[in-house]
């Protein structure tokens, strides 16, 4: 077992669930500032005010839910709700604290991301925020002085509130030119200090849940088409802007990615995984391969689905097409025409799979399916690859001593090291690094809990906002500082 030489090893956070700071130093608010706590049983809220008649209240969210908010509603932040995102487990006041543990893990490459309200506090500001831009000048010469590299999204599960409020989110070319001129921004002041960016974080969630992928309020066919094309437009232009600033720097796509299994070899059961394989590629044959597939553009025509597009945008899409493709993937999912048990969980869709064990949210541990999900995609798009989210949630409990013996967390990594390395040394797929998600405890971004918890590092802070905050380190925090030292070679 052996990984490449400069693999990076590290892991993965995202602003919205785990660098809190909501308001200060000059911050703005953002979508996921509006959005409150929930659990596995009961969806998060985006919480609303109506500024004529001065009425509150709330709208369900949840991955491929329908949404309704009253007549002339606009979310904002109402007294009385929980936002776990305006604390989170506070990265922005502990960074030098955390980045030191992840030094001491041995990490290579630390996966963040950046709040576009911290740095364009309304997101069409004509200057940038000077806090916000020194704030994250420190986190990165944080990582310098321990050589790690960052790996930056531009967007993760936020927009700028404002820009919902103006222009109806993502589903406004308007918000094309605002996501343009952050991303030269940040990407001329670091430059030098950051030389990977990706831009939309799990861009096909626009499909399933369009107000966390680009602030849409409505989740409408003919929205969702929209708010994708325009972000795939402004990842365009950003990976122009990015090849302009220096040659040094590479804009990769994010996309939630997981292998589909047909339940049975019934034909049926096959068309449906196809379909459901249609469903999350097209996104990459779009923002990666650098074209609209025929299949996605016959689905528009069923539909009636015109997009707005300007006569550039196409050719934008194939000559700035990203220079590597990232992704998520946690498990897989299993799907039947049949009648069959029902799976669970917010990515683990279909049916449950009698050959895998899940945990209390429906996870399971699919031993094969980080060598499955590389493959697929490195044949698809033969560009470099980076698994920039993969782990998984649990109700860790602290011991008295204040040890988390979380063996099943080793377990689950265990397992996707060796599937990594079998992508790698036995179909030579190329990979960049990997980077586990989660890997300081943070607020889940599908039911805003704490307890359902993903690091190495376990955080002092409960469903309710409660707790000191404390920092203290996991079994799994030992076995992946040994993990990286061997290169993956020790997993015992």
């Amino acid at each position: 077992m052996s990984f490449p030489k400069g693999f990076l090893w590290g892991g993965a956070t995202a602003a919205n669930q785990y660098e809190g700071g909501y308001l200060e130093g000059g911050k703005g608010l953002s979508t996921a500032d509006v959005v409150t706590a929930g659990s596995h049983t009961t969806p998060r809220q985006i919480t609303w005010r109506n500024p004529e008649t001065g009425e509150t209240g709330c709208t369900g969210i949840g991955f491929g839910a329908a949404m309704a908010f009253e007549k002339g509603a606009i979310p904002d932040v109402i007294d009385g709700a929980y936002y776990p995102s305006h604390v989170a487990t506070d990265f922005y006041h502990h960074f030098k604290e955390d980045i030191a543990l992840m030094k001491e893990m041995g990490f290579k490459t630390f996966r963040m991301s950046m709040n576009w309200a911290r740095i364009f506090p309304n997101g069409d500001d004509e200057t940038p925020n000077e806090e916000g831009l020194k704030f994250y000048d420190e986190v990165f010469d944080e990582c310098a002085k321990y050589g790690i590299e960052p790996l930056v999204t531009l967007s993760h599960y936020e927009t700028p509130l404002n820009l919902v409020h103006k222009y109806g989110g993502w589903q406004n070319r308007k918000c094309i030119d605002a996501f343009v001129k952050y991303s030269t921004t940040v990407m001329k002041h670091y430059k030098g200090k950051v030389k990977y960016w990706l831009t939309f974080n799990e861009i096909n969630m626009m499909s399933m849940i369009p107000f966390f992928a680009g602030g849409c309020m409505q989740n409408d066919e003919q929205t969702k088409a929209q708010g994708a094309h325009n972000q795939f437009v402004a990842s365009a232009l950003t990976v122009k802007a990015a090849h302009e600033i220096s040659d040094e720097i590479k804009v990769g796509q994010m996309l939630a990615y997981q292998p589909n299994y047909a339940m049975t070899c019934d034909p049926n059961d096959q068309v449906l995984v196809m379909e459901r394989n249609h469903s999350t590629l097209w996104y990459s044959d779009v923002q990666t391969g650098g074209k609209y597939p025929n299949y996605k553009l016959k689905e528009y025509e069923r539909k009636g689905i015109v997009l707005e597009t300007e006569p550039e945008d196409f050719e934008l899409l194939e000559k700035y097409s990203a220079d590597f493709l990232s992704f998520s993937c946690y498990g897989s999912s299993t799907f039947t025409t049949h009648d069959s048990e029902a799976g669970s969980g917010n990515f683990v869709m279909g049916v449950k799979n009698p050959y895998l064990e899940t945990n209390a949210w429906g996870w399971a541990t699919d031993p094969h399916c980080l060598r499955l999900a590389c493959n697929t995609l490195y044949d698809c798009y033969h560009k470099p690859l980076w698994i920039v989210e993969n782990g998984i949630g649990w109700d860790d409990k602290k011991e008295a001593d204040g040890s988390v013996h979380d063996t099943y967390r080793i377990d689950y990594l265990r397992a996707n090291v060796k599937s990594m390395d079998d992508a790698i040394n036995l179909d030579g797929v190329e990979l960049m690094g990997y980077t586990m998600w989660g890997c300081i405890d943070l607020v889940s971004a599908g039911t805003g809990e704490m307890k359902k918890r993903y690091g190495f590092v376990y955080v002092d802070r409960d469903d309710k906002g409660n707790g000191t905050l404390e920092r203290s380190r996991k079994d799994s925090f030992y076995w992946y500082k040994k993990c990286i030292a061997s290169d993956g070679a020790d997993l015992d």
